[in-house]
């Protein structure tokens, strides 16, 4: 018979039954570990537990939601990959340009795109199969709907849009992260999105 260790007020009880924990209040998001396993799930991760107690799968767990020098960096590598970009296409621009001040014109214009090229790219990369831009990849997160889904291409300018608010707020926006379980900046809570990574540690 499988025995079930269940985390109430924050201290592991057990071990129960399958049966005894209909008389638990146990919640999708209560914390359980069986035999054998590494580190605990959510209730609503456990198949029987769904049948039993008449859980949804929820495809976002709540200690999978990235942290907030994860997204940085990710965002790091995005812009040195755009800025690589950038400095080849400037290289390539002076082949043509001839006159210094047209050069100079060039590269200042072209840097001012840099930043419109990283909300275009973000918002097609985010809401595709990945879920993510290389820099996310790398860092083994995605961005996320709500219930842990793929956005629309909507959501998704929408979200990469906000950013512009959460710069506007001298980066207060991205602040908001540390204020909820969830870890969602500014933008994320405008466009109701999450960013997650794929395992605890």
């Amino acid at each position: 018979m499988q025995e079930y260790t269940v985390v109430i007020n924050g201290k592991p009880e057990g071990p129960y039954a399958l049966q005894e924990l209909q008389r638990l209040n146990i919640k999708p998001g209560t914390f359980i570990r069986k035999p054998g396993m590494d580190d605990y799930k959510e209730a609503h991760e456990f198949e029987e537990l769904r049948e039993l107690l008449g859980f949804s799968f929820q495809q976002t767990a709540p200690q999978y939601f990235a942290s907030f020098d994860q997204r940085l960096m990710a965002s790091v590598i995005d812009y040195f990959l755009l800025l690589i970009c950038y400095v080849a296409i400037v290289l390539i621009a002076y082949i043509f340009v001839d006159q210094k001040m047209f050069r100079i014109g060039t590269a200042l214009f072209l840097l001012i795109l840099v930043p419109v090229a990283k909300i275009i790219y973000a918002s097609i990369a985010e809401a595709s199969v990945k879920q993510a831009t290389i820099g996310k990849r790398m860092m083994d997160i995605k961005v996320t709907d709500l219930n842990g889904s793929r956005l629309t291409l909507g959501n998704s300018i929408g979200r990469n849009l906000g950013k512009l608010i959460s710069n506007a707020t001298l980066g207060i926006g991205y602040l908001f992260c540390f204020l909820n379980k969830k870890q969602q900046c500014l933008h994320d809570i405008m466009a109701e999105t999450l960013v997650t990574k794929q395992r605890l540690i």
